[in-house]
C-alpha cells in the first residue's frame, strides 16, 4: 500500500463526494493517476461502495437499540437460517456474530418506543431459533462512527507505487 493509497482512503472515507482534482491535490498526484489509484482500490475490494451519512434525528429515528440474541443451537443450519432472516429485514441495521454470552448483537433504530414495540413484534420476535433476547437502548451517542482508523497503515507504506500489497 502506498502513501497515496492511505491518503486517498482517508480522504474518501471522510468525504466521498470530493472531486478527483481535489483528491489528487491532497495526495500529491495527477488527476489521471489519482483516478487510476481509486479504481485499483475499488477493484481490490478496499473501497466497497460510496454512501451518504444520514442524520438519524432528522429522520425522526431517536431510539437506538442494541439487542443481544442467543440461539437455541449454534448448528450451522440454525445460524444460517437466523442470518438469512436478519438480512431480509431492513429494520435491522447491523448484525454481528459475537463471542461471549450472546450469539449475535443487532442494532436497530426506531422513531419511539411504540415503533420499537412494533419492530419487536413484527420482526425481532419472528427471527428463527431465538432462545433469548436482551435489549439495551442508547441514551446518548457520545462518538458516532466516522470510519475506520488508518494510522496502522502508516508504518508499512512504501513511497514507490508498486500496487496494493496485502495488508
Amino acid at each position: 500500500m502506498t502513501r497515496a493509497d492511505v491518503v486517498l482512503l482517508s480522504q474518501l472515507q471522510a468525504n466521498s463526494n470530493r472531486s478527483i482534482a481535489d483528491l489528487a491535490s491532497v495526495a500529491n498526484m495527477s488527476t489521471s493517476a489519482c483516478h487510476r489509484r481509486i479504481r485499483l482500490l475499488e477493484e481490490r475490494g478496499l473501497i466497497t461502495g460510496y454512501a451518504a451519512r444520514l442524520d438519524p434525528a432528522g429522520l425522526r429515528l431517536g431510539i437506538h437499540g442494541f439487542i443481544e440474541i442467543s440461539l437455541v443451537s449454534q448448528s450451522e443450519q440454525m445460524m444460517a437460517a437466523f442470518e438469512a432472516a436478519v438480512r431480509a429485514h431492513d429494520d435491522i441495521l447491523e448484525c454481528h456474530l459475537m463471542s461471549g454470552s450472546a450469539d449475535y448483537l443487532l442494532r436497530i433504530a426506531a422513531i419511539d418506543i411504540a415503533h420499537f414495540d412494533r419492530l419487536h413484534r413484527m420482526c425481532l420476535s419472528k427471527l428463527p431459533g431465538v432462545s433469548s433476547m436482551r435489549t439495551s437502548f442508547s441514551i446518548r451517542n457520545i462518538k458516532a462512527w466516522q470510519g475506520y482508523p488508518l494510522t496502522h497503515l502508516s508504518g508499512g507504506i512504501h513511497q514507490e507505487d508498486e500496487g496494493i500489497a496485502a495488508i
